[in-house]
């Protein structure tokens, strides 16, 4: 169980890294995003945050999604924390 949750918490973790990773690539309007390692970062992360884009439409060109879809992991990861004590197993 604790290795489980150990990989999610991981997987999670990464994940964080690489949509701030393409958030913060997304303000530079040069970067093709059909090259690699591009296209695949995009791959990645582009259907989660179509997600929450159906939720919350971009403002003005701003894409607040991605607020949202941080929330969600962050939400996520702190259950995930807390279920080895909800359930008494030692973390």
């Amino acid at each position: 169980m604790n290795l489980l949750i150990t990989t999610l918490l991981t997987f999670i973790s990464i994940y964080q890294t690489l949509l701030i990773i393409r958030i913060l690539l997304t303000w530079f309007p040069t970067i093709n995003w059909f090259n690699q390692p591009f296209a695949a970062l995009s791959q990645i992360t582009d259907p989660y945050l179509n997600l929450f884009r159906s939720v919350i439409p971009p403002l003005g060109g701003i894409d607040l999604s991605p607020m949202l879809a941080f929330l969600v992991l962050y939400v996520a990861t702190n259950i995930l924390s807390s279920l080895p004590r909800a359930i008494g197993f030692a973390y």
